[in-house]
């Protein structure tokens, strides 16, 4: 396969092996790898989010990997900047970029590009949110749709952050959010992109996020969890999301054992990895699924 001017994509829920298959491409194609998981960008959580360890970075060169503050906000526009240089750096080293990770909005960022949104004040922002805690969610989204009819199949109706979103923007510009998604800039044509989505067999999958669940525990992520929350991160940043963090919070404050916490992390684990295969079910049709056992036969095929 001629890779010249290739970039390539790895996605794939938690837990799939998304890392260590890029790792294997990287070797065979002198790539470099570029983080693509909105939560390994954070320094102070490495193993809750599963970042390559440090062994495995020296392996192959990695980047944007754990250097932002769990103290400050990162957004999809701020890592779409960062990765897109990144991927310059590489190119002018006659090396191929390797995006890998699990956050579906990255990979659709950089192939279908990013309508810069306008800035929400923060008192319509506010409001919005009472709002929303008022009416609950069903009935909140009852309301988005009346206001933007053309949000219907664009959002799902349990997805709160996004609804809250469309809100603002129909509230404060007039516009509807797709009539914005349609003022959007493409980055790279499409066919300099080769797009790799691991799957595994739903039993498979989950017997790994079990594993690595138990992993965490063993390499220190009660002890990753205290110093996090020393640092009194405002709710609203999105690092206080990342699974495991309120689990184990309770946890530490006696209201939930060590096995029913594990077992609550796992659960969450395989929800999420659940939403992540849902999503890539309608947004990642046109990319090439491998099945983790052949992965040695898509190798062959780049």
């Amino acid at each position: 396969m001629d890779l010249k001017s290739k970039i390539i994509l790895i996605a794939g829920p938690s837990a799939s092996g998304k890392s260590e298959f890029a790792i294997k491409v990287a070797k065979k194609i002198n790539g470099e790898i570029i983080n693509a998981d909105s939560m390994q960008v954070y320094k102070q959580l490495q193993i809750l989010t599963a970042r390559p360890n440090k062994i495995d970075q020296k392996k192959i060169k990695h980047h944007l990997y754990g250097f932002q503050s769990v103290t400050k906000k990162f957004s999809t526009g701020a890592w779409l900047k960062l990765a897109v240089k990144k991927i310059k750096e590489i190119e002018k080293k006659n090396k191929t970029p390797i995006l890998v990770g699990g956050t579906g909005l990255y990979f659709k960022a950089l192939t279908d590009g990013l309508v810069k949104m306008p800035n929400i004040p923060l008192k319509i922002r506010n409001e919005i949110r009472t709002l929303q805690k008022k009416l609950g969610q069903k009935n909140f989204y009852n309301k988005l749709i009346k206001l933007d009819p053309l949000i219907k199949n664009l959002i799902d109706s349990n997805d709160s952050q996004r609804t809250i979103r469309a809100y603002e923007i129909i509230k404060y510009t007039k516009i509807s959010m797709t009539k914005w998604f349609q003022r959007t800039k493409i980055l790279f044509d499409q066919d300099r992109f080769i797009k790799f989505y691991i799957d595994f067999p739903r039993t498979e999958l989950i017997e790994r996020i079990n594993k690595r669940v138990h992993q965490m525990f063993e390499r220190g992520a009660i002890k990753e969890v205290k110093k996090f929350n020393r640092l009194k991160i405002k709710k609203e940043n999105s690092s206080n999301k990342i699974i495991g963090i309120m689990e184990i919070t309770n946890y530490l404050h006696g209201k939930s054992s060590l096995n029913e916490t594990k077992e609550q992390i796992v659960v969450k684990t395989r929800q999420y990895a659940k939403r992540q295969t849902t999503w890539a079910r309608g947004q990642m049709m046109s990319w090439q699924k491998i099945e983790h056992k052949n992965q040695i036969l898509a190798l062959k095929k780049i």
